[in-house]
């Protein structure tokens, strides 16, 4: 897999080689979740190489920054680490867009500290809320838990633009974006890794795809959930839901209008029969192929509207994601 932040700085120069040359190509527009576009630019990628006549812009602003352009009707397609909110739905609605909502993949969000942290073999949900709680006064190891060295605590965390920071507030603290204001935040994730990589009391969260990347320099932390043992994020701890809360799925959603466009169409299509082999390349863990097939029908049948109530959901299965039925 290319080298992420290398990744990103070609997203941006594709954005303005995409203003130049859109009168020679079509364009499809795509911004969003900094955990979703190593996904969506690895799909791309290769569909360029079949369809030069077309550019696939593939911007970073983060779930709800690109959610903000998706609603005015900017975007073509949203990446987003969590589904639509409410307030989301509502101003798609008033600006008249409506929107296919395609589940693309799942993501074990990752806890990372310093490798030389070697004090730290796990943490459970309720420490991570002692240190992350929007209260949470703690900046030193030792007060997160007896033993721990007298070293100082320093957070880096997405931005509260970031799906990531909405699916993770909801899930250790309770409340989707309930959090301490006192960290490092980024809706870059490469800055987040830098950060933790060069900081020996460093403590941060991210999808998994940056973390696998990044492994030398970089250590995942298992995670005490329900089961009363520490779980680490892997596809197999992913799929057999012993990795929660904080497995999650990732998204596209599709401008329903947009798919009228040969090259909206042709490209979504192409990323729902490709993405399983490419999430799989950047370490996310792809759905059933049923699931794949669903999603499809949905966009074949021009199906629009949520699955979720609108709000960041913490413990969905696998298995669950083309169950429900969709709300508008």
């Amino acid at each position: 897999m290319m080298n992420l932040m290398k990744q990103a700085a070609i997203a941006a120069v594709a954005l303005v080689v995409a203003a130049g040359a859109a009168g020679a190509q079509s364009v499809v527009k795509v911004d969003g979740s900094s955990t979703v576009y190593p996904v969506t630019e690895a799909v791309a990628e290769e569909f360029q190489k079949e369809n030069n006549g077309t550019q696939v812009t593939v911007g970073i602003s983060g779930t709800g920054g690109g959610f903000k352009k998706f609603v005015r009707g900017e975007i073509d397609i949203s990446d987003a680490s969590r589904p639509i909110l409410a307030k989301e739905m509502e101003e798609a609605k008033a600006n008249g867009i409506e929107y296919i909502e395609l589940p693309v993949a799942f993501d074990a969000l990752t806890v990372v500290v310093n490798p030389k942290a070697d004090w730290v073999d796990h943490l459970s949900i309720e420490e991570l809320k002692k240190v992350w709680g929007p209260d949470s006064k703690i900046k030193n190891w030792k007060d997160v838990r007896s033993g721990f060295p007298d070293k100082p605590l320093t957070l880096y965390g997405p931005g509260t633009d970031s799906g990531t920071f909405d699916y993770f507030t909801e899930a250790i603290n309770g409340k989707s974006k309930a959090s301490r204001s006192d960290f490092t935040a980024s809706e870059d994730d490469n800055v987040l890794v830098k950060g933790v990589a060069n900081d020996v009391g460093a403590l941060g969260y991210f999808g998994y795809a940056y973390y696998a990347e990044n492994k030398g320099r970089l250590k995942a932390v298992p995670v005490v959930g329900k089961g009363g043992k520490p779980v680490a994020p892997s596809e197999k701890t992913v799929v057999d839901a012993s990795y929660e809360p904080l497995s999650r799925p990732i998204f596209i959603y599709v401008n329903k209008k947009a798919l009228e466009r040969p090259e909206v169409r042709k490209f979504v299509e192409f990323y729902l029969k490709e993405v399983p082999d490419l999430a799989a390349d950047v370490k996310y863990v792809p759905l059933p192929a049923s699931a794949y097939s669903a999603g499809m029908q949905r966009v074949q049948a021009g199906k629009t509207g949520s699955a979720f109530g609108g709000h960041p959901e913490v413990g969905l299965h696998i298995d669950e994601l083309f169950k429900r039925e969709l709300k508008s």
